[in-house]
């Protein structure tokens, strides 16, 4: 063990929680959850992160870190009519998804032939209208939100990791200066709170189909990759297993879904971590420990982000997808040949469209698909 073994597991923690914590709480808020529930979900939902981190860094002696789904949270904050029983229904719906994707090899081998275009396209079209949700705070709030912009724009040419932690912090330091936030209770230890769910068809494949793929396909792939590129090789089905079941056992506690880390597992497995790579599996247990003690205190950290205005937390959300929608963006036009399937893909997706129940990322998705489908059955018949 060696000092930057704990420095860089810290690190992830703070990036990976501070970072994106925002958009969790926007999903609660989304759906209903009361501060009971919203507490419950956060601390559920760091203690899988930290039980799969340790299980898999343990049995693979490789730094193999988890972390929640930021886009499955930014996909539920941009629904609309569910409640907190229907959310809980998906996500147990997306947790099975991801078993079945373990236990059975054509389910895996179908979701990696889904064109990476349209999956790019798909996500860049929920996290659009989550980024664009900041701006509507420019009239509202100006003095927040205007040097928290810039701030960002500033900091991020020099380290767009800390970028937006940097605005987290400025933020709420700003907020208390211009008297933006409220009381919060004492320091308080979380509770998890059951939530029975519901089942509705509508949900199931309008919310909990587009948080399995969006989770596999802008979570658990990059993550496969991270660790591939650092010389790390772990089976697939066994991982996928031990995630799937950690979102199964805390969706309950409505924990919207756990999978593998990819930008804060880059922390863990780089040589900043550890000379010796086989020695940077130790970032693991230091990693779910960081985990363990924010579930501790998940009550106080939703009481604290509660008593700030809501234009704070949806620019820190907002800026903090910035980097994964430019990536996603980036990626759905990356071939020529597939850049009009995703400018569809896109479109549907943000525009907001429902029909029979089911939001829009499920319909971006069919579009995709059918236009790609289209211009394959045309590229055959002209050759």
């Amino acid at each position: 063990m060696r000092a930057s073994v704990v420095i860089s597991a810290l690190v992830a923690v703070l990036v990976g929680f501070g970072g994106s914590v925002a958009i969790v709480l926007a999903a609660a808020a989304a759906v209903g959850a009361n501060a009971e529930q919203t507490s419950s979900w956060v601390a559920s939902i760091c203690l899988a992160t930290a039980v799969i981190t340790l299980i898999l860094s343990l049995r693979y002696r490789a730094p193999v870190v988890a972390a929640w789904s930021t886009p499955g949270a930014a996909l539920i904050a941009s629904s609309s009519g569910e409640t907190i029983e229907t959310a809980v229904g998906a996500f147990f719906f997306a947790a099975v998804l991801t078993l079945l994707t373990a236990a059975v090899r054509p389910l895996g081998a179908l979701i990696e032939r889904i064109p990476a275009s349209i999956a790019s396209a798909m996500l860049a079209g929920i996290l659009f209208s989550f980024v664009l949700a900041m701006f509507d705070h420019l009239k509202s709030a100006p003095e927040l939100v205007v040097p928290l912009l810039v701030l960002f724009v500033v900091v991020r040419i020099f380290s767009p990791i800390w970028a937006v932690l940097t605005v987290l912090f400025c933020g709420i330091a700003l907020a208390h200066i211009l008297g933006l936030t409220s009381p919060m209770d004492s320091l308080r230890f979380s509770r998890l709170v059951w939530v029975s769910p519901r089942f509705e068809v509508e949900t199931l494949i309008g919310l909990g189909l587009p948080l399995y793929l969006v989770t596999m396909a802008s979570q658990n792939l990059p993550g496969f990759a991270v660790l591939k590129a650092s010389g790390y090789t772990v089976p697939s089905r066994p991982v996928l297993t031990v995630t799937g079941l950690a979102s199964l056992a805390t969706a309950g506690f409505c924990a919207h879904s756990t999978n593998l880390a990819a930008i804060t597992a880059s922390i863990c497995t780089g040589p900043d971590a550890h000379p010796d790579k086989n020695k940077r599996w130790l970032c693991g247990p230091v990693y779910a420990a960081g985990y363990v003690i924010i579930a501790l205190f998940g009550a106080s950290l939703v009481a604290l982000f509660a008593s700030f205005p809501k234009a704070l937390i949806t620019t820190v959300a907002g800026i903090a997808l910035i980097g994964a929608l430019a990536a996603s963006l980036s990626g759905s036009m990356a071939r020529d040949e597939d850049r009009f399937v995703a400018v569809g893909t896109f479109a549907v997706t943000a525009s907001g469209m429902s029909a029979f129940g089911i939001g829009s990322a499920f319909w971006g998705l069919v579009a995709g698909l059918f236009i790609f489908g289209l211009d394959q059955l045309y590229r055959r018949a002209s050759m």
